[in-house]
């Protein structure tokens, strides 16, 4: 009877006690992830991320859908649920649920693709605003009439390489998007070269004496 008593109590144990620690690993994780997103915030928020994103006129983007622009909240979020992932993958490992714990490593190991494409995507916010507007400026120095359309080309093609840049990362289609990524760089080197080649010579020129200029 007391060897039945004493097995009893070492099953027990051994049950109670990995899930005890991955009870409290797991709580611990939970107020720290809370922190850790907080802080984030914070940290964004100092780099008047959102403020940048409304000057750019996204946040009329956002109205339009009726959510409320807070980049910075979203990130945060992005990476206190990696971190809870994380803890909660080391509590799976303390009470032996191994196998679950591995499909949990593969979605933990797609998080730094999530990263890079926001990364990507805030990004391409500024470069296309940036090089449309230089665009306008020096072709309006030139007096083009057309400067509003070739800013709008520029301004587009730099998203249509973000959004494939994006896509690239998120592992959606790899192959396609390769190739058409590929075939959009080709179509824009064509078209610039036909540009060129027909009416755009002297502009190139001048837009290299001026960058040589500068350089100077």
């Amino acid at each position: 009877m007391q060897e039945i008593i004493s097995a009893f109590i070492t099953n027990l144990s051994g049950t109670i006690l990995p899930l005890f620690w991955a009870l409290l690993v797991f709580s611990i994780g939970l107020f720290t992830g809370n922190r850790i997103k907080k802080i984030s915030k914070e940290f964004l928020d100092k780099l008047r991320l959102n403020q940048m994103l409304k000057s750019l006129g996204w946040e009329d983007f956002f109205d339009r859908y009726d959510t409320k622009l807070d980049a910075s909240g979203f990130i945060g979020s992005i990476i206190e649920i990696f971190f809870m992932l994380v803890v909660l993958s080391i509590s799976l490992e303390i009470i032996g649920l191994s196998q679950i714990n591995r499909l949990l490593q593969e979605v933990i190991n797609y998080f730094p693709n999530i990263f890079i494409s926001i990364i990507i995507f805030i990004f391409a916010v500024f470069l296309a605003d940036f090089s449309k507007k230089i665009i306008l400026v020096k072709m309006e120095r030139q007096k083009m009439s057309y400067s509003n359309i070739v800013g709008n080309i520029v301004s587009t093609s730099t998203w249509i390489l973000a959004i494939l840049a994006i896509l690239y990362q998120l592992q959606i289609v790899k192959t396609l998007i390769l190739t058409i990524f590929i075939g959009f760089i080709a179509l824009i080197v064509l078209i610039l070269g036909l540009s060129f080649g027909i009416g755009g010579k002297d502009m190139a020129s001048r837009m290299l004496k001026d960058l040589e200029e500068k350089v100077k």
